[in-house]
């Protein structure tokens, strides 16, 4: 119930690559992400971005050759997904840079939130979305509040303000 973790936001996401100069190629000219430091102490190949409040740390696979190949973009396997503020923008972008994308609609009683998905170079999928047109209903009957960040924030100070309380 509430927060029993006592979580405060996602830190980072961790995506194994064949080449770490590659995905930071992609990550920062693609996405916007910027490099930052990572501790020296680490004995392995990888690299540290962090962009919209989040990080993603890119560890350099130990095999390359044996990591998968994903080619086919397939909107329901794991992925990340990031707001944006114009879609069609996003999708003038990546047709500027010959990404292939696939574009999907979603419409839950009359609202519609589209969404672009796309590989990394290593097959991770991307998703880019107007999601913030979409609410989230919590199921346990409160109050219908949409994923943007400022009404997270709310909701995230209302659970802490409800476990305060006696």
């Amino acid at each position: 119930m509430g927060n029993p973790l006592h979580l405060t936001s996602l830190n980072h996401i961790s995506l194994v690559c064949k080449s770490v100069e590659e995905s930071i190629d992609f990550y920062k000219n693609v996405l916007g992400f910027i490099p930052v430091r990572r501790p020296g102490s680490f004995n392995f190949d990888g690299a540290w971005l962090f962009s919209y409040g989040i990080g993603i740390h890119l560890l350099r696979s130990e095999n390359p050759e044996d990591e998968p190949n994903k080619r086919q973009i397939n909107p329901k396997d794991n992925h990340i997904s990031f707001q944006c503020e114009s879609m069609a923008a996003v999708e003038k972008k990546l047709k500027e840079m010959g990404i292939d994308h696939v574009r999907q609609r979603v419409e839950e009683g009359g609202i519609y939130v589209d969404q672009l998905f796309f590989h990394d170079p290593d097959g991770f999928m991307i998703e880019i979305c107007d999601c913030d047109n979409l609410p989230v209903i919590p199921l346990n009957g409160e109050m219908v509040r949409s994923c943007s960040r400022i009404n997270l924030q709310t909701m995230q100070h209302q659970q802490q303000i409800q476990v305060v309380r006696p």
